[in-house]
């Protein structure tokens, strides 16, 4: 009894290093399907079939599976493409319900793209940023949505090793993008959702500051 108590608690305490596993053979055969040095294809919400693994809660996967660095070679190359490039894409959008993204980081010097594995934001602040957001997987479309202005976030690397940092602004809002997609929520849905959700203006008098970067 003593042994099920405690790995209930572990199960509660320790979810993504419990619940992470390796591709299944279905995740393993898409992501070797065709030309494994090219892109894969992008879900596209207007179809039925795509739609169910975009609208599909992604699960953790471990950090040292083999065919992960793979994966994100192909998503790097799928959210690049020069006929349709991105900030950021999460890997439903390529068919794999796992929770792995890639995103630009345009709070660090030269704008780098970082994979982040098993991420989970752990804060929101309470201010608020309103911009426009697109998505590879709904083209033609963009919208106005209300995301967190800073974010505390923790993700895995390919070592299993755990970072933990504060995002704020642009990069925030790509990352919450992103992990909208793992939890199956498009933009369009977090717009339906906000058309009922109070946002209370900042009062004018209130003045704003943003220091140097370095500082």
């Amino acid at each position: 009894m003593r042994c099920l108590y405690s790995l209930v608690l572990w199960l509660a305490l320790f979810p993504g290093i419990v619940l992470s596993q390796d591709f299944a053979p279905s995740e393993q055969a898409l992501i070797m399907t065709g030309d494994t040095a090219g892109m894969m294809r992008v879900l596209l919400s207007t179809s039925a079939d795509d739609l169910k693994v975009l609208t599909a809660e992604s699960t953790d996967i471990s950090p040292d599976e083999p065919l992960l660095p793979l994966l994100a070679q192909r998503m790097l190359l799928t959210m690049r493409d020069t006929a349709n490039p991105g900030v950021g894409i999460a890997a439903p959008q390529v068919g794999i319900n796992r929770n792995v993204f890639w995103l630009q980081r345009f709070d660090k010097p030269g704008f780098p793209f970082e994979f982040l594995i098993n991420p989970r934001i752990l804060s929101y602040s309470s201010l608020q940023r309103r911009g426009g957001e697109g998505c590879l997987s709904i083209p033609d479309t963009r919208g106005e949505v209300l995301r967190s202005y800073a974010i505390m976030v923790e993700y895995q690397d390919y070592t299993g090793g755990w970072h933990t940092e504060m995002l704020e602004d642009f990069t925030a809002v790509i990352f919450q993008h992103e992990y909208d997609h793992l939890g199956g929520m498009l933009f369009t849905d977090r717009i339906s959702d906000q058309k009922h959700t109070p946002a209370l203006p900042l009062p004018e008098s209130l003045e704003l500051l943003m220091m140097p970067a370095g500082r």
